[in-house]
């Protein structure tokens, strides 16, 4: 099943060596822009300080963490890049007015013809279909 995948989950699964697990679903053909490659990396290092300046996780524990989701995303994701989507993009800004940060990510699922992967409610409504994660492991494990 190829989803588009938002930075809210490659996040969200990322900081959960459990859930990381699950990007990595041999059913899942995951796909995202640059544009959430560098959302995930920003905010995976934010979350990460925050886990270690609370003392949750050593400055050790906390590098692996980040590192570890990281070579996740590179293993799960493919990147698309904009010449793939850009055609999409004023379909896609018409199809999410309120946040338009996400339109290529809906760019993307349009020109792949594909749903998106996303806990950001923003999607929906977009006309394509959005994935939650509790949805998603319970269509693919079969376990509702």
């Amino acid at each position: 099943m190829q989803l588009a995948v938002d930075a809210s989950i490659t996040v969200g699964e990322g900081m959960r060596p459990a859930r990381r697990a699950f990007l990595l679903h041999g059913d899942l053909e995951l796909v995202a822009t640059e544009i959430v490659r560098g959302e995930t990396e920003h905010e995976l290092n934010r979350r990460v300080s925050i886990v270690v300046a609370r003392g949750v996780e050593s400055e050790e524990d906390g590098a692996r963490t980040l590192a570890d989701a990281l070579a996740t995303f590179n293993a799960a994701v493919t990147l698309y890049e904009a010449d793939v989507y850009g055609p999409y993009m004023s379909e896609a800004l018409r199809r999410i007015p309120r946040d338009p940060s996400d339109a290529p990510t809906v760019a993307l699922a349009l020109a792949l013809g594909c749903g998106i992967w996303t806990a950001d409610a923003d999607f929906c409504g977009s006309g394509v279909a959005v994935w939650s994660s509790d949805v998603l492991r319970a269509h693919l494990t079969g376990n509702a």
